[in-house]
């Protein structure tokens, strides 16, 4: 009885070791299979898109291009309208812009609109929508932040402050990159027709 025991017991110990070693395989040959893969590809997340998602919330996009709202405290993020950028029906500050340029000085509003030497800069749509970037493609979004380009078009402006652009370039990969892309790609598309930069004074009167 002892023997047969024993037999019994060393069946299943083969069986159990066997059956690890195929799994181990597996996940040898299919390196999706690893978590730990995943985990490195999307930075702890499931998917790029919800990489991104948390790219933008900590890296404050929603700070400038989202438009703001009066609250009891004063003017506050407006998510019913997150990351469309610089509402038309919005003012610009209202100030000496020949004063602004003059001391190189910065002054804006409510963070979609500012007013300085370069001229005036708003905030662009970033919405999946057509007026936002519902037509650009992965290696556009790439130029923009790589070389400042202006709707990621080569040969465009360069964008404007306060678009910290440079930072960008500098301080994310692009694995990042693509997964802000990958998130913007999959916002309410908001339909807003953002204004365009306006040259400073000083080259106006040229």
């Amino acid at each position: 009885m002892k023997k047969l025991s024993l037999v019994i017991a060393t069946i299943i110990s083969v069986i159990f070791i066997f059956s690890n070693c195929s799994e181990n395989k597996a996940n040898a040959e299919d390196p999706m299979n690893d978590s730990t893969v995943a985990t490195n590809a999307y930075g702890g997340y499931e998917s790029q898109v919800k990489y991104g998602e948390h790219i933008v919330a900590i890296a404050g996009c929603n700070d400038c291009h989202t438009p703001k709202k009066m609250g009891a405290q004063g003017p506050e993020i407006d998510y019913t309208l997150s990351l469309s950028g610089h509402s038309g029906q919005m003012p610009v500050p209202d100030v000496d812009r020949k004063e602004m340029e003059g001391k190189g000085l910065a002054v804006t509003n409510d963070l979609t609109a500012w007013v300085g030497p370069w001229g005036i800069s708003y905030a662009a749509n970033i919405t999946s929508d057509s007026t936002g970037i519902g037509n650009w493609k992965e290696d556009q979004f790439l130029l923009c932040i790589r070389e400042g380009k202006s709707k990621g078009i080569a040969d465009n402006r360069q964008l404007l402050p306060p678009m910290p652009w440079r930072e960008l370039n500098a301080g994310m990969t692009d694995n990042e990159l693509k997964a802000i892309f990958a998130y913007l790609k999959t916002t309410k598309p908001i339909h807003n027709v953002v204004s365009a930069a306006e040259s400073p004074m000083s080259a106006m009167k040229k």
